[in-house]
């Protein structure tokens, strides 16, 4: 089980007392058509405002997307939930993502305190850990089939797996991620998909979140504890919800007492034609406490995907004449030095070298790096790694937090990388 989903947070005003909400990850070019540049996601009210008389014959249906150049085919009229099943299964996959997960021995951190034993660092163990959770089909382009899935589902991944409706797995990068809204864009490679499989799979039609009302009837599909596609339903029971729960604050959730389970994150809540209205991600655990779970609205999600979708796959290192380098020194702030003195996790700036990409950008000795085109950065070993797919010249976002009156806030600075003439970061 990933190490982040294990943590449980008290949501206090929402809940009854004593219960916890928990993440649902088990370890606990347009338009959705092939094509290159930027791209939405495939939506039913851009058709609704094209419709004809006649195509309103055709209300409650939906259609297959166009997958591997495929016509679209319509397979019947949406009627009940094995319908939407049926529709909505080919778009819907598994992910597994393994990862390595560190566990420090605080025995020999008591030193720090004065106890006389101890180096004040604690011993650091590593094992490969595995995890499993949901996506959904949500885009084509030239080279990619793009899957939406949580921030949660493949965080700290070493290795990504997608899995098909009919089985067959692939591997996958991570395209982007936005972990304040828990959030992910994963890409296959078309080339690595078989043919048999690209006429089996569609991608999914995506909703409005906003016409959802209290009662509405949706259906939800995942990879229940791993174990495969499931099914399950049930109704809307509240909207605009709020839980305690980290990238979770400010996002207002879709409740539901439809079967939410581990590996169900990142999977499709569905009305009952078959357009995708939610992500799920989070259900609540007590004793005591039934058919709560939690989904991202889509309407709130889709700007953020379409924003993923669009970014640029890092798969191949740059040739070594095109290198990068930032232009400063700095030292990891790892998670329990961030606990011990109340400062975010991430690089510790501690000299900004002269006439720098990283001065010019305003980056200043004392700040923390804690996100480099948009992906998180814990150290400079994992600065480099993510360098290393970057050519000089190009701009990068790259976000720090800068102590202001005692406080962290944080900055986004726009820094265009140099080229590399010598060992540096």
């Amino acid at each position: 089980m990933k190490k982040k989903t294990l943590i449980t947070l008290l949501c206090a005003g929402v809940l009854t007392a004593g219960a916890v909400v928990g993440l649902t990850g088990f370890a606990d070019k347009k338009d959705g058509q092939k094509g290159s540049g930027e791209y939405t996601l495939l939506s039913t009210a851009e058709d609704e405002e094209d419709a004809t008389e006649e195509d309103a014959a055709d209300e409650g249906k939906v259609d297959e997307a166009e997958v591997d150049g495929a016509d679209a085919e319509v397979t019947g009229t949406i009627t009940g939930v094995e319908d939407v099943a049926r529709e909505v299964q080919p778009a819907v996959v598994s992910i597994t993502n393994k990862s390595v997960q560190e566990v420090r021995d605080l025995f020999g951190m008591y030193g720090m305190y004065g106890f006389g034993w101890g180096d004040g660092r604690g011993r650091t163990y590593t094992y490969e850990s595995e995890s499993r959770g949901s996506g959904i089909i949500i885009g084509q382009n030239d080279s990619e089939l793009l899957i939406a899935t949580n921030y949660h589902v493949v965080e700290d991944a070493t290795e990504l797996t997608v899995g098909f409706v009919d089985d067959e797995m692939c591997k996958a990068t991570v395209k982007g991620t936005d972990d304040e809204n828990d959030l992910a864009v994963v890409s296959v490679a078309l080339s690595d998909i078989p043919d048999d499989t690209l006429s089996k799979i569609k991608v999914a039609k995506i909703g409005d979140s906003d016409d959802l009302v209290v009662g509405q009837q949706v259906v939800c599909i995942g990879n229940a504890l791993g174990y495969g596609q499931s099914v399950t339903t049930g109704i809307v029971s509240a909207l605009n919800r709020t839980i305690k729960l980290e990238g979770y604050d400010n996002t207002k959730l879709i409740q539901t007492d439809a079967a939410i389970n581990g590996g169900n994150s990142g999977g499709a809540m569905l009305d009952m034609k078959g357009h995708v209205v939610g992500i799920n991600s989070a259900k609540v655990a007590s004793a005591g406490v039934e058919g709560m779970g939690y989904a991202i609205p889509i309407s709130y999600a889709k700007p953020i995907l379409e924003d993923l979708m669009n970014k640029k796959s890092r798969t191949e290192a740059v040739d070594e004449d095109q290198s990068a380098y930032i232009g400063f020194s700095g030292k990891e702030v790892s998670d329990d030095l961030a606990y011990l003195y109340g400062i975010p996790a991430g690089i510790f700036v501690e000299e900004v070298a002269q006439g720098s990409p990283a001065e010019a950008a305003g980056m200043k000795k004392g700040d923390i790096i804690v996100k480099f085109d948009g992906e998180d950065v814990s150290s400079m070993d994992d600065l480099r790694e993510k360098l290393a797919y970057y050519a000089a010249g190009e701009e990068v976002a790259v976000t720090v937090s800068r102590a202001n009156e005692g406080e962290y806030e944080e900055t986004k600075l726009n820094l265009t990388l140099g080229k590399a003439e010598s060992d540096g970061e």
